[in-house]
């Protein structure tokens, strides 16, 4: 079968590029001949991948504020008219230069279900698939512009898939329009590569041998990577956007709270984004113990990323009630949390099983927890903000955890978060360790049996061709 991809976007980093990278792979494994296109110039397609570059030039839209290296991204509400106009005619002219398919795929709810509607015309079907980014991010805040786009996109596709139901409550009540879209969407999450992603000896060395101009990692990475032992230190990581959605300031002001009882608990901040200036600012004011410089931070939030000022509530929340406890062990947790920079997800199977928790405290709705379900299977406990995808997946794995550890998987996002975190993470790493490497096994393995790239493959592939029956 013939399929085409439509991604306008790189093969790695964040989480619709990883689920475009994982799925070409998996479909030609399975013998299929795919098409794909998208932005990645550095991208070395697997036998059976032909890859195309639409000549869009230097402006690349995306739906949240970032930089990409030989472009000038700029968020969709920004574009000019006529920088949208040529954005969606350079990728339609490279889609009408593909061989028909038999089907396809359009990620992302604005624009690739418009272009591939004007481009097939009708002379294959495509199924589309929203990754929450463009729904919450472009569409919903910016409607009277993009909601005609999506419609347009949706109307002529056979199926729709979403990663959780929280997605698609979200896109039907943002699509209001379209009568027909409840009954064509399904369930599509993403999976995770079992055959990778797995307990085993972690290999920090070889993520550390690599020079950091290769992945984008900060200066002293690679010594700090090095340096850890899992032996000896109990690490915990965070894998994302450094954003303010990703809730990342509510893991940094728990962090004390976790080194005060467990003082060999190391934390791992992995990723890139607009927010790690003020990320930085905020693990020097730990260092300080500096609560007037992280209530200015809580006070700014979105500010320092780019956006309008707006306080970060639960961060204020908790800052109104440390104690002595907490400001007496900041400085000494400041000396353990450790900023990566960017890392390749291909290092991720190296360095997650070497974490024996990974915190997912976005304050936004996902779509999905797919570092969740990937830190589950490596044995690491996914303790995640109780909503949305993240939510999903949570009920998903929990089952495998005898009934008194399934709390310590979620936590709420509200004026008790930051505690929340903390205590939790405490419980888990003050566990008897018979008990927690049981858990950590149990993990594992229910994520390999829930989650395999072959599945997802096949339910691209079924809601192309034949529209859901709900």
């Amino acid at each position: 079968m013939r399929i085409l991809i439509f991604h306008g976007y790189l093969l790695r980093g964040t989480g619709s590029n990883i689920y475009n990278a994982n799925l070409v792979r998996t479909l030609a494994e399975l013998g299929h001949e795919v098409d794909l296109l998208c932005q990645d110039r550095d991208y070395s397609p697997p036998e059976g991948v032909t890859v195309h570059l639409p000549d869009i030039g230097r402006v690349l839209p995306v739906y949240v504020a970032d930089e990409y290296e030989g472009f000038d991204a700029k968020p969709f509400q920004e574009l000019t008219d006529a920088e949208l106009e040529h954005y969606i005619d350079a990728n339609l002219e490279a889609v009408r230069a593909v061989p028909t398919p038999d089907v396809a795929l359009a990620n992302h709810l604005v624009m690739g279900p418009v272009i591939l509607a004007r481009a097939l015309e009708g002379a294959a079907p495509y199924a589309v698939k929203i990754h929450g980014s463009a729904l919450e991010y472009t569409v919903r805040p910016h409607r009277e512009r993009f909601l005609p786009y999506a419609l347009e996109g949706i109307r002529a596709a056979n199926g729709v898939l979403v990663g959780s139901r929280h997605t698609g409550e979200s896109l039907f009540e943002v699509l209001a329009d379209e009568p027909s879209l409840r009954e064509r969407t399904r369930l599509g999450p993403p999976g995770v590569d079992v055959h990778r992603f797995r307990r085993r000896e972690p290999d920090l060395e070889r993520v550390a041998a690599r020079p950091a101009a290769d992945w984008g990692g900060e200066q002293g990475t690679a010594d700090v990577l090095r340096t850890l032992d899992p032996s000896r230190d109990r690490i915990v990581s965070f894998v994302g956007k450094l954003i303010v959605s990703k809730g990342v300031d509510l893991l940094l002001a728990a962090w004390p709270l976790v080194v005060d009882r467990v003082p060999d608990a190391r934390l791992l901040v992995v990723g890139f984004g607009t927010y790690r200036e003020a990320l930085d600012r905020f693990a020097h004011a730990l260092r300080r113990a500096d609560v007037d410089a992280l209530r200015e931070i809580a006070a700014r939030g979105r500010e320092l990323e780019g956006g309008p000022p707006g306080e970060l509530r639960h961060l204020n929340a908790f800052l109104d009630t440390i104690g002595e406890d907490w400001l007496r062990a900041a400085p000494a947790a400041a000396e353990r949390v450790h900023f990566t920079g960017r890392l390749e997800h291909d290092d991720l199977p190296d360095l997650l099983p070497a974490v024996e928790a990974q915190v997912m405290p976005s304050t936004f709705p996902e779509s999905f927890g797919m570092v969740a379900a990937e830190a589950a299977a490596c044995g690491a406990l996914p303790l995640s903000a109780n909503h949305s995808g993240m939510a999903e997946v949570t009920a998903t794995l929990a089952p495998a955890l005898p009934e008194e550890l399934r709390p310590l998987m979620s936590f709420e996002v509200g004026p008790g978060a930051v505690r929340e975190i903390a205590e939790k993470l405490v419980t888990w790493l003050t566990l008897d360790p018979a008990e927690r490497e049981r858990a950590r096994d149990a993990l594992a393995a229910e994520a390999a049996r829930r989650y395999s790239w072959e599945s997802v493959a096949e339910g691209v592939i079924d809601a192309a061709s034949s529209p859901s029956s709900g």
